[in-house]
C-alpha cells in the first residue's frame, strides 16, 4: 500500500485509478475526433485540448470515487462495477454540462459528451476486464512471511483468502513450542537461517503474529531482514493499514502512543477543517432551507409533535451539546424515559421519517450546529449521554474517539453498516479511532465524496 497523507491507499486501487484517468482523456479524445471528422471540421492539436481533457477526465474519476467505483464490491465483482460505472459517468457527464455554462473557455459540447460517456464506459469496463484481471493475480501482490502460527496468524490467513487482497502469505513460521494452530506451520528450530529463508522465498514484509512476544522475538534475525530492505512489520500496525482501522484486540497503551498518529501537526489541518466547516455549511443552509422547510411541514402533517427533533449529545472533550435534526419517530418514541438503539425496521420511525432517513434529509439541519462548531461535517458519529456512559466502561479506548469534533458523516459511518449494538458500537470504534488517529484534510475529502455513495445506494440507513 502507498500512503498518502497519512491514510493507505491500496497499489491496486492507485494503479487502476491512474490507468482510469488515462483512459478517460483518451475518451474525451476520441470523441472529439469523431464529432471533428462528423462535422468535416479541423480537430485541432491535442495540447490546445489537454485543459478541456483534464477537466473532464477529473470530474468524472470525482464521481466514480463518489458512488464507490474503487470500494472493495466493486474491485471483487464486474457486475457490480457496470452497474457503478454507468452511474458514475453519466453523474459526471451532468456535471460537466453544468461547468460548461459556469467556467469559460471550456467547449463540452452536448454532442461530444455523449459519445465521450459512450467511449468512456467501454474502455473502463475493458479497464477493469484486462489490468483487474492481473492485479487479482498473485504476481501483483505483496509476499509476506508471518512470524506465528497462532490465532493471530490465523486472522491474517483469513484477511489474505479475502478476494481483493493486496497480499499474499508465502508462509508461516511457528515461534514456540506450543501446538500450531496453523497446520502448514515451519518450526524456527527448523530453519538455520531466517534471513536467507525471507530472501529465497522472495519477501517483501515481514509480519509479526506472535500471540507472546516475551522471549520470543528473534531480534538479530530482524535487524538483519530489515537492513535487507524487507519491511518488517507487527501485526497491529499491519491490521489497521490493511482494514482501515485499529483493531481492539490487539492494541494496547504503548502501541497508540508510540505508533504513528495524533500529531502535532493537526493544528493546520483543523484550521483548514473550520474554514471548509463554515464555509461549506453556510452554503448548504442557503441552498436546502427550501426542502427543510418543505419536509418540516410535511412531519408536521404526518404525525403529531414538533417538526423539528433535540437531542443532547456527547462532543469534543467530553462536552454536551443538543443536536437539532428533522423529526422521523414518533414524538412519544421514548414515553418510558428509556434510551433505546434504533433498530432495523423501527416500529418508532414514521411515513416521512423513514424516507428522509434514506435519504439522510433528516441530517440537513445538522448544518446550524456545525456553523455553530459543536460539530463538524467529518467526524465520530456523537452518541447520546445515557449511551456513552455504558458504552465507556464496556469498550477499551471509547473515550479517545471525543478527541476529534463529531460529525455528521464519518470514516465509521462509510465503512460500517448502522449499528445498533454494544459489538456494533465496537466495530464502529475501531473505524472512529483510525480517523481520530490519522485525520486530515485529504481523508475529510474522502470520506464527503464516499458519503455520496452511502446515500445513493441507501448503505446503512435505518
Amino acid at each position: 500500500m502507498i500512503r498518502l497523507f497519512k491514510h493507505y491507499i491500496p497499489h491496486a486501487v492507485l494503479l487502476l485509478g491512474l490507468v482510469d484517468l488515462l483512459l478517460l482523456m483518451l475518451a474525451g479524445e476520441l470523441a472529439w475526433q469523431l464529432r471533428a471528422g462528423q462535422l468535416d471540421m479541423n480537430a485541432g492539436h491535442i495540447g490546445d485540448r489537454l485543459s478541456s481533457l483534464s477537466v473532464f477526465a477529473g470530474i468524472v474519476l470525482i464521481a466514480m470515487i463518489s458512488v464507490g467505483v474503487y470500494g472493495a464490491e466493486a474491485l471483487r465483482s464486474l457486475r457490480y462495477a457496470l452497474a457503478r460505472l454507468v452511474v458514475a459517468v453519466s453523474l459526471g457527464i451532468i456535471a460537466l454540462s453544468f461547468v460548461d455554462f459556469v467556467v469559460p473557455g471550456l467547449d463540452f459540447w452536448r454532442s461530444t459528451l455523449a459519445y465521450a460517456m459512450v467511449f468512456s464506459i467501454i474502455l473502463l469496463i475493458v479497464n477493469r476486464i484486462v489490468v483487474g484481471g492481473l492485479l487479482g493475480t498473485s504476481a501483483f501482490r505483496r509476499r509476506v512471511l508471518v512470524l506465528g502460527a497462532g490465532r493471530r496468524a490465523e486472522r491474517l490467513r483469513d484477511l489474505a483468502n479475502r478476494q481483493g487482497s493486496g497480499f499474499v502469505i508465502v508462509g508461516f513460521i511457528g515461534m514456540s513450542e506450543n501446538k500450531p494452530l496453523i497446520e502448514e506451520a515451519i518450526n524456527r528450530s527448523a530453519i538455520h537461517d531466517l534471513s536467507r529463508f525471507v530472501e529465497n522465498l522472495g519477501v517483501s514484509e515481514v509480519v509479526l503474529a506472535l500471540e507472546e512476544r516475551r522471549n520470543a522475538l528473534p531480534l538479530k534475525d530482524l535487524l538483519r531482514i530489515k537492513t535487507a530492505g524487507v519491511h518488517v512489520n507487527d501485526f497491529s500496525s499491519f491490521i489497521e493499514r490493511e482494514t482501515g482501522r485499529v483493531d481492539l484486540d490487539s492494541v494496547n497503551p504503548s502501541w497508540l502512543i508510540f505508533s504513528d498518529g495524533f500529531s502535532s501537526g493537526r493544528m493546520m489541518s483543523s484550521i483548514s477543517k473550520r474554514i471548509f466547516d463554515v464555509t461549506a455549511s453556510s452554503l448548504l443552509l442557503l441552498v436546502t432551507w427550501p426542502i427543510i422547510a418543505l419536509f418540516a411541514l410535511l412531519v408536521k402533517l404526518d404525525s403529531k409533535g414538533p417538526a423539528f427533533f433535540r437531542q443532547t449529545r456527547v462532543g469534543l472533550y467530553g462536552e454536551s451539546f443538543d443536536v437539532i435534526k428533522l423529526r422521523s419517530m414518533r414524538s412519544d418514541a421514548e414515553k418510558a424515559g428509556e434510551a433505546k438503539w434504533a433498530q432495523k425496521n423501527d416500529p418508532r420511525v414514521t411515513r416521512i421519517g423513514r424516507f428522509i432517513r434514506k435519504v439522510r434529509i433528516d441530517e440537513l439541519p445538522q448544518a446550524w450546529t456545525v456553523l455553530k462548531g459543536e460539530m463538524s461535517f467529518v467526524g465520530p458519529r456523537p452518541e447520546r449521554p445515557e449511551f456513552v456512559t455504558d458504552l465507556e466502561d464496556k469498550l477499551p479506548y471509547y473515550a479517545e474517539r471525543h478527541m476529534v469534533k463529531p460529525g455528521i458523516t464519518g470514516w465509521a459511518q462509510i465503512n460500517y453498516p448502522y449499528g445498533a449494538s454494544i459489538e456494533d458500537a465496537r466495530h464502529k470504534l475501531e473505524y472512529d479511532l483510525y480517523y481520530a488517529k490519522n485525520y486530515t484534510p485529504f481523508l475529510d475529502l474522502l470520506i464527503l465524496l464516499q458519503t455520496f455513495r452511502v446515500i445513493l445506494w441507501g448503505e446503512g440507513a435505518r
